[in-house]
């Protein structure tokens, strides 16, 4: 149980490092494609804030997916240590698909989005724009994310538990 929260944890950092890469540094709106349509709207096309800060936005972003993969890759050693089965293996897995998607709800979209100034202060535009309505805009994504979660952790965990077995 510790290494799942311990791989859930990552998993969030891992999450949030993608997010300040993208918003902080790199400031690309191809990466904004699931914010509220009115956000996208005001956002201007920008260039580098300073010199190498898109430099700076990939290595952290890089950082990122690595720790994405650190995350399942320490789920999956502890599991084939342990000799999980495919079902424990399947548990963990999407405990922590689906506290990372719980965060995302509640961390990003409910307090970064609609509380906080953390978007206001890499874009001072959307300061025009109300944001108290944007929790849930994007509810229909969340809903398929935790679907999509079960046939994506049940094709991980036989996997492992085959190949672990």
């Amino acid at each position: 149980m510790l290494i799942t929260i311990v791989s859930t944890l990552m998993l969030m950092l891992a999450y949030f490092l993608l997010l300040y890469g993208a918003v902080g540094f790199i400031q690309d709106k191809r990466f904004f494609s699931s914010a509220p349509k009115e956000n996208l709207a005001v956002i201007p096309d920008k260039k580098e804030r300073f010199r190498g800060a898109h430099v700076i936005g990939w290595a952290i972003v890089v950082f990122a997916v690595l720790l994405f993969i650190g995350a399942f890759a320490l789920g999956i050693w502890d599991g084939a240590r342990n000799q999980f089965g495919a079902l424990k293996f399947f548990a963990r897995f999407i405990t922590m698909l689906y506290l990372m998607e719980i965060y995302d709800i509640l961390f990003f979209d409910w307090y970064l989005l609609c509380r906080s100034n953390f978007f206001i202060h890499f874009y001072p535009e959307l300061k025009s724009v109300d944001r108290s309505h944007f929790f849930g805009y994007n509810k229909k994504e969340h809903i398929m994310h935790f679907i999509t979660y079960i046939p994506v952790c049940a094709g991980l965990a036989l996997g492992c538990g085959v190949l672990f077995s």
